[in-house]
């Protein structure tokens, strides 16, 4: 097992560019720079330190981007079939994508948006830790899945915790995207097993122009009771978020969504 290089000294090599960078205290490496000249589309670029090195992929999106798709992973594009207590563990004991099933449709409905937006985004933003990047690319990449940046976060106790909130990651993950890419208006896609619908409902009001539509996939009856011990969608919260703001749509399954996105998008 490798160990985390906590503030290892890194640098980014793209092209004749050199740009240094220290990893975080969870050994990673989350750093915003310059774009030195890269076009649109994806790039590879070489991370350095000491004798070792090693190829990111990165996608340079462009400034006449206007659509992008910000999607969940756990009950959206796969599912465990597990209680949420134990998706962190398993996500991180089980790194095999064949051990995953992939919800029906969701491939198709982002290959046909991201089809139809040449050049557009997909961003997957989930509450998984990091260490399971490899089994998720490897999961997207055997079932047709688009590939896409992954904004994930580490497991495990925090300062104030013995574990780290979901939705407060990504809700910054979220006001990132608004302000790092405030051209795009995204279609965010999620699942009612826990927090999405009420947060990106909270995201549509307070961000509308950053926000086209919301998906919801629906959860069967057995799928929410190993969410949150219920048959049916418990929202977080009594708020209820009434400005105008981007619609919503639900289904089962991506070819439901898609259907229903179609009238809209």
């Amino acid at each position: 097992m490798n160990a985390a290089k906590v503030g290892a000294k890194v640098t980014v090599v793209i092209g004749d560019t050199h740009i240094p960078v220290t990893a975080d205290r969870g050994g990673y490496i989350d750093v915003r720079i310059v774009n030195p000249g890269l076009g649109p589309g994806w790039h590879d670029v070489q991370l350095v330190t000491g004798d070792a090195s090693a190829t990111a992929r990165v996608q340079v999106i462009g400034d006449d981007v206007t659509f992008g798709i910000v999607s969940d992973i756990d009950d959206t594009i796969l599912s465990t079939w597990l209680p949420r207590l134990f998706i962190a563990a398993w996500n991180s004991l089980i790194l095999t994508e064949q051990a995953r099933q992939a919800v029906p449709g969701m491939a198709r409905m982002y290959q046909r948006l991201l089809a139809e937006n040449p050049g557009s985004p997909i961003i997957y933003v989930s509450t998984g830790a990091w260490n399971t990047y490899p089994m998720i690319s490897r999961f997207i990449a055997r079932h047709g899945i688009p590939a896409g940046a992954m904004l994930l976060t580490d497991w495990g106790p925090t300062n104030t915790g013995w574990f780290r909130s979901g939705v407060d990651h990504k809700r910054r993950c979220l006001r990132e995207l608004a302000r790092d890419l405030p051209d795009i208006a995204w279609l965010l896609v999620g699942d009612d097993g826990q927090h999405d619908p009420d947060l990106y409902a909270e995201f549509a009001a307070l961000q509308p122009r950053h926000v086209r539509a919301r998906a919801i996939r629906q959860l069967t009856p057995g799928e929410h009771a190993l969410a949150h011990g219920l048959p049916m969608e418990v929202p977080d919260s009594d708020k209820q978020w009434e400005p105008e703001k981007a619609p919503e749509v639900r289904a089962p399954d991506g070819d439901g969504l898609a259907d229903q996105l179609a009238e809209i998008l």
